[in-house]
């Protein structure tokens, strides 16, 4: 095959980072960047060495043959449907759309064409993650009783990102969600959700919370539980726990887990914590960018298709239900 042109749209954060990473990657024979702030796009070009657009239509333009959208949630939705419609394959990060309706729209509008979207749910590329999914599928820990996921981010947000963000469920727990579906093989049925605040104002003016706690009942009697917070002063942990009657599986304990035991004798790590996601889960996000390739090329079928992004957005939407209301949400009765 002829090598891949990929077009990006989005140079923020996250996304100069998949810029830089798809540079490097095989079979990559051009990247193409824009952003609605041009002058951040055509510096992030320059400093990366790669090619500059200066608004969609001229990254549509330049036939590519693949598009990653990591801009605003807000314009995922247009940019999916657009690339989709031109038969160009799409990667997006998480989320299609900023509510369910809009979610439903865009996968609705999916179900009519062949052209492959992936959904960056990047958690299902880490090798611990995928380990944890093995030894259940082998029958390894015997049958799985509880699984318990952890996302603590070592600091919350800029004030301004968490109007936008979606709250704590669609935002961040989302990822605990669409792991524990896809680690257990298992459907949410039902979850009870509650949550606090008592760091920075911001938080409850936006009608959300920076600390949370998640029940999930899963469709075989399992139980799941997930915690979340902004404030985790120990650094960035993110975990998985999974018990079964045979054994267990942890995903996340190694020497940069910010976990500090007070047992005596026992030595503190002499490694710092990782301080964020996007180097807890570089190798993760390599890998599932060089899978989209692949998924471009037709070598490999789609890892993460839209269905499974509406699932995990349905048990946060559940989640925020039964925050506001105090009470077990079903996920029968929120899918519409």
């Amino acid at each position: 095959m002829s090598p891949i042109t990929v077009g990006l749209a989005g140079t923020g954060r996250i996304g100069a980072s998949h810029a830089e990473t798809l540079r490097a990657l095989p079979g990559v024979g051009a990247v193409m960047v824009t952003d609605a702030d041009t002058e951040r796009a055509r510096a992030t070009a320059d400093k990366l060495e790669v090619r500059f657009a200066p608004d969609i239509e001229a990254l549509f333009a330049a036939d590519i043959d693949g598009l990653v959208v990591t801009t605003a949630t807000d314009s995922h939705p247009a940019l999916i449907t657009a690339a989709v419609d031109r038969g160009i394959p799409v990667f997006c990060e998480k989320p299609i759309a900023a509510d369910i309706l809009g979610t439903l729209r865009v996968v609705e509008h999916l179900e009519r064409s062949n052209v492959p979207v992936q959904i960056g749910f990047q958690r299902r590329f880490d090798a611990g993650y995928r380990a944890a999914r093995a030894a259940i599928a082998a029958g390894d820990l015997g049958w799985i009783h509880t699984l318990r996921a952890t996302t603590l981010d070592p600091a919350p947000p800029p004030a301004e990102y968490v109007p936008r963000s979606g709250g704590l469920f669609r935002d961040c727990g989302v990822h605990d969600f669409d792991i524990i579906r896809w680690v257990s093989g298992r459907e949410v049925v039902e979850v009870y959700a509650t949550g606090s605040n008592r760091g920075e104002r911001f938080f409850a003016d936006a009608g959300d919370v920076d600390t949370a706690a998640v029940v999930l009942r899963l469709d075989d009697g399992s139980l799941a539980s997930v915690a979340l917070s902004r404030y985790n002063g120990a650094g960035y942990d993110v975990r998985l726990e999974v018990l079964g009657s045979k054994g267990n599986a942890i995903v996340g304990l190694d020497e940069r887990a910010p976990l500090h035991s007070v047992e005596p004798g026992y030595p503190p790590s002499a490694l710092p914590a990782y301080p964020g996601f996007m180097d807890r889960f570089h190798g993760a996000y390599t890998e599932e960018l060089a899978t989209f390739l692949d998924l471009i090329a037709g070598r490999a079928a789609n890892p993460c298709p839209p269905a499974d992004a509406l699932e995990a957005f349905y048990i946060a939407e559940a989640c925020e239900l039964s925050r506001h209301q105090g009470r077990p949400v079903r996920l029968a009765d929120i899918r519409r």
